[in-house]
């Protein structure tokens, strides 16, 4: 497998673990852990967990909101400046959680450059 696969599904499977345990930010360790031991090249550092938690967070918004048919999503969606769209709240949601893990993935990899030399 490719290293970017690879951590793609290391940051995921830490991220579901974690986030039984730990908060919100869970992902943002899961995404450093990832991204510290499995090296990474140029825009990838950024994009892998990046789209690794926007995936799980989008999913697991999905299955939070279907329970309930997407009520409390649509009361949200209607209090941002989304009309009620509950899809877009989804969508939104996932960025949110992916620019975070992608920033930590790029500390991560900074990190381990920092502890190279």
């Amino acid at each position: 497998m490719s290293r970017i696969i690879k951590s793609f599904v290391l940051t995921l499977i830490l991220a579901i673990l974690l986030s039984q345990f730990l908060p919100w930010w869970s992902v943002m360790l899961a995404s450093f852990i990832s991204g510290f031991s499995i090296s990474l090249k140029k825009a990838s550092v950024f994009f892998t967990p990046f789209l690794s938690i926007a995936v799980f967070w989008m999913g697991y918004a999905w299955y939070l909101g279907s329970n309930n048919d997407f009520i409390l999503a649509k009361k949200i969606a209607v209090l941002l400046p989304l009309n009620g769209n509950s899809v877009l709240l989804l969508l939104i949601t996932g960025i949110i959680g992916g620019v975070a893990a992608g920033m930590s993935g790029f500390f991560a990899t900074e990190c381990r450059k920092l502890f190279k030399k």
